[in-house]
């Protein structure tokens, strides 16, 4: 007897208009359709769970940049993107969202130990969306990501590149603060993700800029070191250009790294003016 269909499948299969045949359990699947769109930008974007078009016919490379969307190999099923309860987070505002995420508890250990849940800041209307992996102890503190010394490294990259932190959208790939600052576990990083595509669709952002290892492994669903994932421009799998550069908090133990997180800056500047039409 084959597999039972997984909820991707039924989803490609609904969509085409395929009636699926199975036994009677319970169905886990759920959709996750995007509407809306932003004036001057991109009308329609593709699904968090659909294949963006370049993961399909591979686009030409943006002059002075190297391409490698879709060149990151697949990682673990327990990177892959969570489908838990992700029918109804389709559907919430910003506001709803964010009540969602600070009642969630579906990671007990983190529910347990957190000050409270650290939803995301920034413009939501903006070009730039960055990532980072958890929040840290000041972070679980203020409700707010990268407000330590991080933070404020990350504020002064990007007054660098002549952007302030109110311009662009900030958010993790956890919303609750690991004990002792760890890592984030796979499951726990799949049981939030739904929150973190949600954000994605609500900002529509231009270009997303992957903060450190752990974020841009999950982002891109891969094991890669981050050493080989910066430097060039990914697809995320909404369609969304992708940059990987440094943690801030990596920076700041080894400063003489610096010079290749600007590259990095530099990069997914590039990508946004590209796609503005501008040459400078």
């Amino acid at each position: 007897m084959s597999d039972p269909l997984n909820a991707l499948q039924r989803y490609y299969l609904e969509a085409m208009g395929i009636q699926v045949w199975e036994r009677c359990v319970p169905d886990q699947g759920s959709r996750f359709k995007v509407e809306g769109s932003k004036t001057g930008k991109v009308v329609q974007r593709p699904s968090a769970l659909e294949p963006s078009p370049s993961s399909q016919t591979p686009e030409p490379a943006m002059e002075g940049v190297p391409e490698g969307a879709g060149n990151v190999g697949e990682g673990p099923d327990l990177l892959k993107p969570s489908t838990l309860n992700l029918e109804p987070v389709t559907t919430l505002d910003w506001q709803q969202l964010r009540e969602r995420v600070a009642e969630c508890r579906s990671c007990e250990e983190l529910a347990a130990c957190r000050t409270q849940t650290v939803f995301g800041v920034g413009n939501r209307d903006a070009d730039w969306l960055i990532i980072g992996e958890a929040p840290g102890a000041d972070e679980d503190r203020q409700g707010e990501p990268f407000v330590g010394r991080a933070g404020q490294l990350l504020n002064a990259m990007l007054r660098g590149i002549g952007l302030e932190r109110e311009q662009v959208y900030i958010a993790n790939i956890l919303k609750c603060r690991p004990p002792e600052n760890r890592d984030p576990k796979p499951e726990e990083a799949a049981a939030c993700s739904a929150f973190l595509q949600r954000q994605i669709v609500l900002v529509q952002p231009r270009v997303i800029l992957a903060v450190g290892r752990i974020a841009a492994q999950n982002l891109l669903h891969c094991e890669t070191p981050i050493g080989k994932l910066r430097g060039t421009v990914h697809r995320h799998e909404s369609g969304v250009p992708l940059v990987v550069t440094y943690h801030p908090a990596y920076l700041l133990r080894s400063p003489l790294e610096k010079r290749k997180a600007w590259g990095d800056l530099c990069l997914a500047r590039r990508v946004i003016r590209e796609a503005a039409g501008q040459t400078s």
